[in-house]
Protein backbone atom coordinates (compact mmCIF):
# COMPACT_ATOMS: atom_id res chain seq x y z
CA UNK A 1 0.00 0.00 0.00
CA UNK A 2 2.88 2.19 0.93
CA UNK A 3 4.24 1.93 -3.02
CA UNK A 4 0.77 2.60 -4.32
CA UNK A 5 0.48 6.35 -2.32
CA UNK A 6 4.49 6.98 -3.48
CA UNK A 7 3.29 6.26 -7.09
CA UNK A 8 0.16 7.84 -7.47
CA UNK A 9 2.06 10.85 -4.86
CA UNK A 10 5.03 10.58 -7.75
CA UNK A 11 2.76 10.48 -10.72
CA UNK A 12 0.34 13.74 -9.51
CA UNK A 13 3.68 16.08 -9.18
CA UNK A 14 5.33 14.88 -12.36
CA UNK A 15 1.96 16.28 -14.09
CA UNK A 16 1.21 19.11 -12.10
CA UNK A 17 4.71 20.24 -13.14
CA UNK A 18 4.53 19.53 -16.29
CA UNK A 19 1.14 21.59 -16.73
CA UNK A 20 2.91 24.51 -14.87
CA UNK A 21 5.89 24.16 -17.49
CA UNK A 22 3.24 24.52 -20.68
CA UNK A 23 1.07 27.43 -18.72
CA UNK A 24 4.10 29.12 -17.95
CA UNK A 25 5.48 29.06 -21.49
CA UNK A 26 2.37 29.91 -23.00
CA UNK A 27 2.00 33.30 -20.45
CA UNK A 28 5.36 34.18 -21.57
CA UNK A 29 4.53 33.91 -25.10
CA UNK A 30 1.78 36.20 -24.62
CA UNK A 31 3.44 38.44 -22.61
CA UNK A 32 6.09 38.70 -25.80
CA UNK A 33 3.37 39.27 -28.28
CA UNK A 34 1.49 42.13 -25.62
CA UNK A 35 4.51 43.96 -24.54
CA UNK A 36 5.72 44.28 -28.31
CA UNK A 37 1.45 46.03 -29.03
CA UNK A 38 2.34 48.74 -26.58
CA UNK A 39 -0.63 50.75 -25.30
CA UNK A 40 -2.59 49.91 -28.91
CA UNK A 41 -6.18 48.13 -27.97
CA UNK A 42 -6.38 47.76 -31.38
CA UNK A 43 -2.55 46.31 -32.16
CA UNK A 44 -2.84 44.15 -28.77
CA UNK A 45 -5.73 42.55 -30.47
CA UNK A 46 -3.45 42.11 -33.80
CA UNK A 47 -0.88 40.67 -32.09
CA UNK A 48 -2.58 38.21 -29.62
CA UNK A 49 -4.01 37.10 -33.50
CA UNK A 50 -0.55 36.84 -35.15
CA UNK A 51 0.26 34.98 -31.52
CA UNK A 52 -2.52 32.38 -32.27
CA UNK A 53 -1.59 32.27 -36.05
CA UNK A 54 2.47 31.26 -35.12
CA UNK A 55 1.33 28.97 -33.02
CA UNK A 56 -1.02 27.04 -35.34
CA UNK A 57 1.65 27.57 -37.98
CA UNK A 58 4.36 25.60 -35.77
CA UNK A 59 6.80 28.78 -35.45
CA UNK A 60 9.29 27.25 -33.02
CA UNK A 61 10.38 29.32 -29.58
CA UNK A 62 13.71 30.16 -30.80
CA UNK A 63 12.26 31.77 -33.92
CA UNK A 64 8.89 33.37 -31.83
CA UNK A 65 10.83 36.75 -31.02
CA UNK A 66 11.92 37.30 -34.27
CA UNK A 67 8.22 36.32 -36.36
CA UNK A 68 6.54 38.42 -33.74
CA UNK A 69 8.72 42.05 -34.21
CA UNK A 70 7.94 41.05 -38.08
CA UNK A 71 4.27 41.02 -37.04
CA UNK A 72 4.64 43.90 -35.22
CA UNK A 73 6.17 46.25 -37.93
CA UNK A 74 3.85 45.05 -40.34
CA UNK A 75 1.36 46.71 -38.32
CA UNK A 76 -0.74 49.78 -40.06
CA UNK A 77 -3.51 50.62 -37.29
CA UNK A 78 -6.13 49.03 -38.98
Amino acid sequence: MDYFIVAITTLAGLYFHGWLYVRIKRWMDRDLALSLAGDSPAKREYMLQRLQQAQSAGIKRKALPAWLEQAAEQFNGQ
